[in-house]
């Protein structure tokens, strides 16, 4: 009977029974789609390709996403580099505080071979994946643990918030070359600023074929005397008085020796010149005042460079025969450098205003041919740092210098009267114009040719705008440059 009256009534009203079904065909189609998608989400939440937790993901620029998670090309061996920096400063800084509350370091499912100890190797894949277990837990991405613990290890800890001494050990360490070659070459870099006309250059350099072959240190010390001349202290130590140490920042050159303590430099020297020279001086870098280790390879070239204090202060005595100084809290600046130096020239700056401090630089590498694309050269760059840390690094493809000024050192050498650089990113420009006030030059032989090695000093200007605001500032600063002799 309900069917016979169901049948007459679409018959009879034809219009609304049409409408009806329309509705009805429309419900059934929304809480199919509804399904599919509780369905699909439901098996991405198993997907072990793809994390959980938080509101916002970081992958390497230009990742494809899909290749990604099927295991395509594009996705086998992607990193994102300096990850500790971006952790520590960038992302999980003081300058995202009031908007980053926790920021998580995972590795999904990435490919590894296992093989049980003895001959013979049989390898097994096997998926692995690793993370911060508080930080994981912070995001509601933390592990359902059955049986066991799952909590941050100490190198964990060291990962996320490393203490002073952990982090200026991770920056400052030193590096053993792949192999050994003749024009290998490390150093920690000092400068001291005495007063307007009167700063110290100390480098404390390892050269040489390191580990096995002839290698040994050498301490070098310039001084820029108030009356603008300078002088030179030396002093030279085999491998057999050398020692470094590849976990750290410490090191020893004969009687000259770095130690770091809790984030505190000390540094000690000995050497001779026109008259001997005693230095004790404790380098404070300022917090997050740091810019991370960086690295360009190519074939058997290699540069490696890290600053870990862009600004700092010195404290201590300089002793040069019967004259000591004494330095409370004076400006001051470190950086380390290592790699394979042989025809190598560079663009470098590093300076401090009233309220931020600027990083720029690049390298020359040797010439390879035309065959082989040429010069090795990495991108220029330059890194706006205030007290918060890192706020922007830019890119740059030149210095526009201009003219011409005599310099002390080398007979008839010529430096800059000052030059002006313009780098950006996105929409952000700043443009860094420096008036160079002394120059010390010294000839080398690099990239083929005799050329001379300019160390300069000035003010600068910075104007331009980051992140929507203005950028002004002014200070003084060290440059580095070659010119052709």
């Amino acid at each position: 009977m309900l069917f016979t009256l169901a049948f007459r009534h679409l018959g009879v009203r034809r219009v609304r029974s049409l409408f009806l079904l329309l509705g009805f065909s429309i419900g059934v189609g929304v809480m199919v789609v509804l399904l599919s998608v509780g369905q699909a989400m439901l098996e991405q939440s198993r997907d072990v390709s793809l994390v959980g937790g938080g509101e916002v993901t970081v992958l390497p620029q230009g990742i494809d996403i899909e290749a990604m998670r099927s295991g395509g090309l594009s996705g086998m061996f992607f990193s994102i580099d300096r990850a500790r920096f971006l952790t520590r400063q960038v992302l999980g800084g003081p300058r995202q505080a009031a908007i980053v509350r926790t920021v998580a370091p995972a590795i999904e499912g990435k490919l590894l071979y296992l093989c049980k100890a003895g001959p013979p190797c049989r390898p097994r894949p096997v998926r692995a994946g690793g993370e911060i277990p508080s930080r994981a837990a912070a995001l509601g991405a933390g592990l359902d643990v059955r049986r066991g613990e799952w909590r941050d290890s100490p190198a964990d800890s060291e990962y996320v918030a490393p203490t002073a001494q952990q982090l200026y050990d991770e920056l400052d360490r030193f590096h053993m070359p792949p192999r050994p070659d003749s024009a290998w070459g490390e150093w920690q870099y000092y400068n001291v600023v005495i007063s307007p006309r009167e700063w110290w250059y100390i480098t404390y350099l390892i050269g040489g074929a390191v580990p096995t072959g002839r290698w040994g240190g050498r301490l070098t010390v310039t001084h820029r005397r108030p009356d603008g001349s300078y002088e030179r202290f030396a002093a030279e130590s085999p491998a057999g008085a050398t020692r470094l140490d590849t976990t750290g920042a410490d090191l020893t050159i004969g009687p000259s020796t770095v130690r770091q303590h809790d984030g505190v430099y000390r540094l000690e020297a000995q050497a001779g010149g026109s008259r001997p020279l005693r230095l004790h001086l404790e380098v404070t870098p300022m917090p997050n005042r740091y810019f991370p280790p960086v690295e360009l390879r190519d074939e058997d070239f290699l540069s490696g460079y890290v600053v870990p204090g862009l600004a700092a202060t010195a404290t201590g005595s300089i002793c040069a025969g019967s004259r000591c100084v004494r330095v409370e809290r004076a400006p001051a600046y470190h950086d380390h450098n290592w790699g394979v130096w042989r025809d190598v020239t560079w663009e470098w700056g590093a300076a401090s205003g009233r309220t931020s401090s600027v990083l720029y630089g690049g390298i020359y590498g040797p010439e390879r041919g035309e065959d082989s694309g040429g010069a090795v050269t990495s991108p220029f760059f330059l890194a706006l740092v205030d007290s918060l840390g890192a706020r922007q690094v830019l890119r740059f493809d030149r210095v526009e210098y201009e003219g011409n000024a005599p310099a002390t050192g080398a007979s008839r050498a010529s430096a800059p009267q000052g030059f002006t650089l313009v780098a950006d990113r996105g929409g952000d420009t700043v443009r860094l114009v420096v008036g160079v006030e002394d120059a010390l030059a010294s000839q080398t032989q690099a990239a083929g040719g005799h050329r001379l090695f300019l160390q300069m000093r000035g003010g600068f200007r910075l104007t331009g705008r980051v992140g929507g605001v203005e950028v002004s500032d002014t200070g003084h600063g060290f440059f580095e440059t070659y010119r052709p002799r």
